[in-house]
């Protein structure tokens, strides 16, 4: 059997926007995956749908695998011919055993290529707002573990404080009173800026600064714990100028997604850019429904006034369809487009397709007051939709033409949940609701025992119609959108916020 490869793969300190390039591509491809604590649990859902997960993530005094036995891992799947990717938080060769893992594998001759990540000493410290160097200030930087192998080593103190440039240490909170002590005991000024990161670059991070004299206290008064970067130097006082990430409208807000995977992306990436941490729970799985009568009425299209589409879903089964029979938008050229929602809209450019007729807002009432005046009796209609669709529209048409409803597609219960997270419900801030199946399936798959610990969450709707189906349930609707879109949902959090 052929060999494969292990890729040594820094993910960056948090923000999974800080891997690289390269370090997603290999992500996207690898078999297996074995991972650390300090990885984004985020960049896992990058990986394919087969991919083994392996966790031998570490904690203070606490490891899941001894490094050996993590050595021993890579060789033994990178022998079953699998390309192997070993993701590591910040950078590989950072006080990240990387080295040691690299020689293993070349012991064993297997194959294996470095993609060098972001190191939290650089990166943390930029999203703190403390530049790690500074013309006039700090002309150099240096990095020092704050965690030695050896419990009966010491720190040289006596040769660090001789340095003048900016000081960070990694894996030192165990040891923060025995770092402040040593610097002070051989030369360094009681009152130099100091700070300490938490989780540095994600959603939650933490920052406190002190002088060296009071940061012990101040920490412990502050129950800052590791993972945690100390910064010591008189770059930490460019904090204030410098600050950007901890200013983002929605930093440190937990806000829960509940549209299906295939459609949350654009709402998780817009989160992410305004601080918040976006946490993915689908609750409805989209299935798409096989039938003859689709591929009959698109090749006798040419009968048809007008083609509805009513959702992103629609619009991508229908085009799917079309391009799959040999035909491209063209071959809509005797029909008007009618789009519900501006979602739907955007989705039809995608496709080449600018749509004729829109309602302001996302209500099959409104899209009848609009159509009801244009419609000739005779005129047919072809409405491909989900098979859960509200039968208002049809009903209303069908009264004065000729209505074709194919159902393409329908929706049901994601129940592939999240144990960690219902446990953690209190720590959530808001959950966003799509549509009447995602507040419904939302509710079943969480159940009822766990409906008391959403108490704190303020419930976001995108309209009238879910805001009806959360209200029936029993619970109150926070906010409601303005604009019955996912812009909107984000506006209703963002008004909140100021």
């Amino acid at each position: 059997m052929n060999k494969g490869k292990v890729y040594l793969i820094g993910a960056g300190p948090g923000d999974i926007g800080l891997i690289t390039v390269k370090g997603m591509e290999k992500l996207k491809e690898a078999d297996v995956i074995v991972y650390d604590r300090l990885v984004n649990d985020s960049l896992l859902k990058e990986s394919k749908t087969e991919c083994e997960m392996i966790y031998v993530g570490k904690k203070p005094n606490h490891h899941t695998l001894k490094q050996g036995e993590i050595n021993k891992l890579l060789v033994e799947k990178a022998k079953e011919g699998k390309t192997v990717v070993r993701l590591k938080g910040g950078d590989p060769y950072v006080f990240g055993r990387g080295g040691e893992e690299g020689e293993e594998l070349y012991k064993n001759n297997i194959e294996f290529e470095v993609v060098p990540g972001i190191t939290s000493a650089i990166g943390g410290l930029c999203y703190a707002g403390i530049p790690i160097t500074q013309r006039n200030v700090a002309t150099s930087f240096h990095v020092f573990t704050g965690h030695l192998s050896d419990d009966e080593k010491e720190f040289d103190f006596e040769s660090i404080v001789k340095l003048n440039g900016t000081l960070v240490f990694l894996m030192g909170m165990k040891n923060l009173e025995k770092i402040t002590k040593g610097l002070m005991k051989y030369g360094k000024k009681p009152d130099t800026p100091v700070a300490i990161i938490n989780w540095a670059t994600r959603n939650n991070q933490k920052v406190i600064t002190e002088r060296l004299n009071k940061i012990y206290d101040y920490a412990v008064e502050k129950n800052m714990s590791s993972p945690s970067l100390i910064v010591i130097g008189d770059v930490v006082d460019y904090r204030e100028k410098l600050s950007f990430f901890e200013k983002k409208p929605l930093h440190g807000k937990n806000i829960v997604v509940t549209r299906s995977r295939a459609q949350n992306s654009s709402m998780i990436e817009k989160l992410r850019e305004l601080g918040a941490n976006p946490i993915e729970f689908p609750t409805i799985k989209i299935e798409k429904l096989e039938n003859t009568k689709l591929i009959n009425e698109i090749k006798n299209i040419d009968k048809y006034n007008y083609i509805i589409l009513t959702s992103e879903n629609g619009v991508e089964i229908f085009f799917k369809e079309l391009y799959k029979m040999g035909y491209d938008s063209r071959w809509l050229k005797n029909s008007k487009i009618v789009s519900i929602g501006k979602s739907t809209t955007e989705k039809l450019k995608q496709f080449g397709i600018v749509a004729d007729i829109m309602p302001k807002t996302y209500k099959q009432e409104e899209l009848y007051g609009l159509l009801k005046d244009k419609v000739k009796k005779g005129d047919n209609i072809l409405l491909p939709r989900s098979a859960k669709g509200r039968k208002f529209i049809v009903e209303k048409l069908n009264q004065i033409s000729n209505v074709c409803e194919i159902h393409t597609y329908t929706t049901v219960v994601d129940d592939s949940k999240s144990d960690d997270f219902i446990d953690n419900f209190k720590n959530v801030d808001y959950i966003t609701f799509t549509s009447s199946s995602t507040v419904e399936n939302f509710f079943e798959i969480v159940g009822k025992e766990n409906k008391k610990l959403l108490s704190k969450a303020k419930l976001i709707s995108i309209g009238p119609v879910t805001s009806s189906t959360i209200e029936e349930l029993g619970f109150k609707v926070y906010s409601e959108a303005k604009e019955y879109t996912i812009d909107g949902i984000i506006d209703s959090i963002l008004n909140d916020r100021k």
